[in-house]
């Protein structure tokens, strides 16, 4: 009986020693995630001023339409 407690025991800390190992790697993912995600959001930021600018630009401009 004692052994088979040991062996159990065993197991169980390999699960625990694996699931620990699978969580740092999620967490290392997760935290590169999010920086590409802030890297990404910056960008759209940045061509939303620009394309705001340009139309403001535009807007300026007399219309050579008329």
């Amino acid at each position: 009986m004692h052994e088979k407690i040991q062996t159990r025991l065993e197991g169980l800390r390999e699960e625990y020693a694996s699931g620990q190992k699978v969580m740092a790697e999620l967490q290392n993912r997760q935290a590169e995630l999010h920086q590409t995600l802030l890297r990404i959001s910056g960008a759209i930021q940045v061509r939303e001023e620009m394309l705001a600018g340009s139309a403001g630009d535009r807007s300026a401009e007399p219309d050579s339409g008329s």
